[in-house]
């Protein structure tokens, strides 16, 4: 029987599968659509999607190093329970594996992953745990030296925060001590070059309505400006920032003392920029009289 697309169309409709998905369960029934809709609930597939629209904000950020490439892959869960779930652990930890590889997270998503690609694992996954998952975020990072932090660790190279730093020169020690500082500050960008204009200019607006507040003449105002930004770009960036192992030095003249550039660094935090939802305990229930 020819499957069509107004059939893979109904049944996705009907069950929330991929297109892929949809359409091989049409083939393997014979474009049978009951038949086709059991086949994809038992291999999980319209289980795992029915889930996807509830949010997940939780799960572990993961970071490997092979030679000058470091990554770090973010992968959610609905709880933190999750998290803590050796099976989920280990799948995390071999994504964050097989990151390494690609260039980029849709690279990632098709990679292989021990004869099932990583988008089919993390399906697999989501039926055998029963919690809604996503392969969210991947960084990469290369340089003549990448050092990783994971702070609040669950696991060996997993936890809540993942650090990755590059470097030239300098030891393990120090970039470690340098991630240490990129977990707790959370800098924006590695130098002024590397600001978000836009944030830049918000700001210098913002400084400029508080100046003009004071009535302060417009010279004076603009001198006023000019020292406010410069101590809000040496607080934005991490080369500029007081070294929170010595904040007698700034986090590039550490390097620096020691011998190191750094050249680049990544910080992923689970769940940063998630809109999570939450329901106080009696909007709950009614919700859940109410069917």
């Amino acid at each position: 029987m020819a499957i069509t697309a107004a059939m893979v169309k109904e049944l996705r409709e009907a069950t929330a599968a991929g297109m892929m998905d949809a359409k091989k369960a049409l083939v393997e029934t014979n474009g049978d659509f009951d038949a086709a809709v059991d086949w994809l609930r038992t291999k999980g597939l319209a289980k795992a999607a029915k889930k996807s629209g509830r949010i997940a904000a939780e799960g572990l950020v993961a970071v490997a190093v092979d030679g000058g490439v470091g990554v770090a892959v973010e992968v959610n869960s609905e709880t933190d329970f999750v998290g803590k779930n050796a099976e989920f652990q280990k799948m995390v930890g071999d994504i964050a594996s097989a990151a390494t590889g690609v260039a980029d997270i849709e690279g990632l998503t098709a990679a292989d992953l021990g004869g099932k690609t990583v988008g089919e694992t993390l399906t697999d996954k989501i039926a055998t745990i029963g919690e809604n998952m996503t392969l969210r975020r991947m960084a990469r990072l290369e340089g003549d030296t990448v050092v990783t932090y994971v702070h609040n660790a669950a696991a060996p190279g997993m936890g809540k925060i993942g650090v990755l730093v590059a470097m030239t020169g300098g030891d393990e020690a120090l970039g470690k001590q340098i991630a240490m500082h990129i977990a707790a500050v959370n800098p924006a960008a590695l130098n002024e070059a590397d600001m978000d204009p836009a944030v830049v200019e918000k700001e210098r607006q913002i400084q400029i309505e508080i100046a003009r507040e004071s009535g302060k003449p417009e010279q004076v105002i603009e001198k006023m400006i000019e020292g406010r930004m410069k101590k809000f770009v040496a607080e934005s960036t991490l080369l500029n920032q007081a070294f929170v192992i010595n904040p007698d030095l700034t986090v590039g003249a550490a390097a620096a003392e020691a011998g190191a550039t750094v050249t680049g660094f990544v910080r992923i935090e689970v769940g940063e920029g998630i809109e999570k939802k939450e329901e106080d305990f009696a909007a709950e229930v009614a919700k859940a009289a109410q069917g």
